[in-house]
């Protein structure tokens, strides 16, 4: 476990001690939305950060704890309300709200609200998991991730919220960590003017929270966090772009900065969650996991970031290096390497759904070099080979990825010509890297050296999903334009799989 050097700790004894006094009365503190995440059979967990003025430091809150309450029900109107009871949103945790609710129904909707200085929260709608023992008949979930701020606007978002889900897979690059000196470009229409803290690139935990609550106050995202339960899981951004374990992509920041920097990021990322898993301790935060719908499916969640060796040959595209193969170097980390080899091994769903950040298949750049990406499995075959030799074994594998902001859909293979052990999706950004387009030079070289690529787009939206007993079918919706309001979506490609005969047809 990384260690915190003494200096520059994050202080949370004054916050702690100055909760003791009576909470002062505030305006609407609810500016951030609610959300909900991590559905089980009977459980599922509740969230809102209260926050009057979002874009300060403390978001306009007092040091002092605000009790607060909550409900969920089984009616809109909460005329049938069947939990609630009373939480404390702490100045240490950002004024952060999370809430287990147990002892609810499975497979059912819920509503749920919070009430706090007289203010009311919007309302939010969930689902819990289906019974474990049940044998569901389908499940529908979006996969989604990359939402940079700057880039664009929620305009996926909006759309997502009319489609029929479950749950929503967000595989990370929640917040970007980069200096915003502007909302400009393809945010000038906006009446939102940032303080000249948002200049700076995210380290404090200040800062992390701040950029939190400017993403957290578009209204589209705040809808689809209402709308649907969400997984979730981080990538590189909510730190600092590509960096390894404790190691930062900046060559003049040292390991003993870098791991301040990442309990900054790790807290903040927890305290505007709705997750289960315990707040950080340190630059430490266990966040890999599985959730169960049924015998339908397992959903592995995986963190490609905290336990990863560093890039191997320079964290750039590369050709001919034989690092990336050496066995030592693990993306996962041993334990939850061996944990995901033996939770596929185990289980008794149809299907394994491996929930993660990065592209898994093989993706040539083409050229005479067939250069490849050292910060993707390319760069960790060892890896990647121990989870697809496990795949073989186990039909109805499908690997979920994000982070690339371009839409691929790919058979999974041990090796070139030989029969896929696996499938995967990979989704492109909501946001990030502005409208795209619909291929570019690179992607049709990709589609020609990558035999096993069947798919490849570089437009924003999201991947609709759905599951059933035997086939897996995607749907990559895509966005007309994210620069500008008004972006229309269609449907650009469909394909699907059959558990018992593994690999990508058009639908």
């Amino acid at each position: 476990m990384l260690r915190l050097p003494r200096r520059r700790l994050f202080v949370l004894g004054g916050a702690a001690l100055a909760g003791t006094l009576p909470a002062p009365r505030i305006s609407n503190p609810f500016t951030l939305g609610v959300a909900s995440g991590d559905p089980l059979p009977d459980a599922v967990v509740i969230w809102t950060r209260l926050a009057t003025r979002p874009l300060e430091p403390t978001g306009g809150m007092p040091p002092v704890s605000y009790p607060v309450q909550w409900q969920v029900a089984e009616d809109s109107r909460f005329a049938r309300v069947v939990r609630s009871g009373t939480g404390s949103a702490e100045p240490g945790s950002g004024h952060s709200v999370h809430v287990d609710v147990r002892g609810l129904r499975p497979g059912r909707d819920y509503f749920y609200r919070f009430r706090s200085g007289g203010h009311l929260s919007p309302v939010g709608r969930t689902r819990t998991a289906p019974d474990e023992s049940s044998s569901p008949r389908r499940l529908r979930f979006a996969v989604t991730s990359c939402q940079s701020y700057a880039d664009g606007y929620y305009e996926a978002w909006r759309h997502l919220v009319d489609e029929d889900l479950d749950v929503v897979l967000f595989l990370g690059d929640y917040i970007y960590e980069g200096a915003i000196t502007s909302v400009g470009g393809a945010r000038m229409d906006t009446s939102l003017r940032l303080p000249d803290t948002f200049a700076l690139a995210t380290d404090t935990l200040d800062l992390y929270r701040m950029r939190y609550a400017l993403y957290r106050t578009d209204p589209d995202l705040q809808a689809a966090h209402a709308a649907f339960p969400w997984i979730l899981t981080w990538d590189d951004h909510e730190v600092h772009d590509n960096y390894a374990g404790d190691v930062s992509r900046s060559p003049i920041v040292t390991v003993r900065d870098f791991v301040v920097r990442r309990a900054n990021a790790y807290r903040a990322y927890w305290e505007n969650q709705p997750l289960r898993v315990p707040q950080p301790a340190g630059p430490d935060l266990s966040l890999y996991r599985r959730l169960r719908f049924g015998d339908l499916a397992d959903v592995h969640v995986l963190d490609t970031r905290q336990y990863r060796t560093d890039q191997a040959c320079g964290d750039n595209l590369e050709a001919g290096c034989a690092a990336r193969s050496d066995p030592s170097r693990t993306l996962l980390g041993a334990p939850q390497r061996d944990w995901l080899l033996d939770g596929m091994g185990r289980s008794p769903a149809r299907w394994n759904l491996i929930a993660q950040q990065i592209m898994m298949a093989e993706c040539r750049y083409g050229g005479t070099a067939n250069r490849l990406d050292m910060d993707k499995w390319d760069g960790y075959t060892a890896d990647r080979k121990r989870i697809l030799s496990r795949a073989r074994n186990l039909p109805g594998t499908v690997v979920l990825s994000g982070d690339i902001h371009y839409n691929y859909a790919a058979d999974l293979r041990l090796r070139p010509g030989t029969p896929p052990v696996a499938v995967e999706f990979v989704g492109t950004s909501i946001s990030s890297g502005g409208d795209g387009s619909d291929t570019t030079p690179q992607l049709e070289t990709q589609l020609k050296y990558n035999p096993h690529l069947h798919f490849a787009n570089g437009q924003r939206g999201y991947i609709r999903c759905e599951l059933d007993r035997d086939t897996i079918r995607a749907d990559y919706r895509v966005l007309s334009r994210v620069t500008r309001r008004g972006g229309t979506i269609s449907t650009r490609a469909s394909f699907v799989s059959e558990r018992a005969r593994t690999g990508l047809v058009p639908a």
